[in-house]
């Protein structure tokens, strides 16, 4: 068992979305290493986040449950994750 590192790419309902909310929640639910933003297209900005899980939390899974519960998030995906 160990530790996993993974990078999301959360995308918001649509422009007008406050990324800034998304990131307030994403650090209240995640062990977030890093954040930042991505411009996708059109004015519309990806939040990408940085977190750590433990095989023992469920590993992917488990930070999957928790993007879940985000409010004004269309989609998510998991671009790249790495076990330490």
């Amino acid at each position: 068992m160990g530790d996993i590192a993974c990078v999301y790419k959360v995308m918001p309902e649509d422009a007008e979305t406050d990324l800034e909310k998304i990131k307030e929640q994403l650090r209240e639910l995640l062990d977030v290493d890093d954040m930042g933003e991505e411009n996708v297209a059109f004015g519309l900005k990806a939040v990408k986040v940085s977190c750590v899980t433990t095989d023992e939390e469920g590993g992917t899974d488990a930070v999957e449950e928790k993007l879940e519960q985000l409010e004004g998030v269309q989609s998510y995906e998991l671009e790249h994750f790495d076990k330490l």
